[in-house]
């Protein structure tokens, strides 16, 4: 059994999607951020950066002690492997796969993140800040949509690769996106939107948001 801490955000939304597409035994914990409960001093403990989602796996592959895991790609790197299941296994597929994954927690999800911020949650409007992250957003776009022209998926098969970059893409038009402009990433976000495990955890992200309502 694995605990969830988590919320539905884009980060949140990576991990239910795993656990959904590899079946995995899972109870969600959720940990709601508008009210500040990352920073409880139970939470801390497992998430040192005040950040989900965090997972508990009660039954690690070691036998040992339940293992806790912070941070969204290291997770999914973990439970591929422990898994074995999403993440290519030979040497050239497996780093394929994790050199997107890491694009992605390293550049796309944190300039996606600041698009959000300045154009929605900023408590000033800052044009320069705005331009230059939707301009990023645009570039990070037009990588992803170049990788695909010859693929289905990120790294050829389906992977963490597409698992951690669909949530973000989820919200392209509050990243001032249209989906139109990036006819191979539209391809890749429909085939993955229409997964029957996909649906199913935003489903559950769903259900957590209107619980805490």
């Amino acid at each position: 059994m694995i605990d969830l801490y988590f919320w539905p955000t884009p980060n949140g939304h990576k991990i239910t999607i795993f656990l959904e597409e590899a079946g995995l035994e899972y109870r969600i914990k959720p940990v709601n951020i508008y009210k500040d409960e990352q920073f409880a001093p139970e939470f801390l403990r497992i998430g040192p950066n005040n950040k989900m989602p965090v997972i508990v796996d009660n039954a690690p592959a070691d036998g040992g002690l339940p293992l806790s895991i912070f941070e969204s790609g290291a997770i999914l790197e973990y439970l591929a492997e422990k898994t074995g299941e999403l993440l290519a296994t030979d040497l050239r597929g497996r780093l394929d796969a994790l050199q997107w994954l890491y694009w992605q927690v390293g550049g796309l999800g944190p300039m996606l993140g600041q698009n959000h911020h300045f154009n929605h949650y900023a408590p000033e409007r800052i044009p320069y800040a705005t331009r230059r992250f939707i301009n990023e957003t645009k570039r990070l776009y037009s990588v992803l949509d170049e990788r695909l022209a010859q693929r289905d998926f990120i790294a050829g098969d389906y992977s963490i690769a597409d698992i951690a970059a669909y949530p973000w893409i989820v919200r392209h038009e509050r990243q001032g996106q249209k989906l139109e402009d990036y006819p191979n990433l539209k391809g890749w976000f429909d085939r993955i939107a229409a997964r029957p495990a996909v649906v199913r955890a935003y489903e559950k992200g769903q259900a957590v948001a209107t619980a805490a309502a």
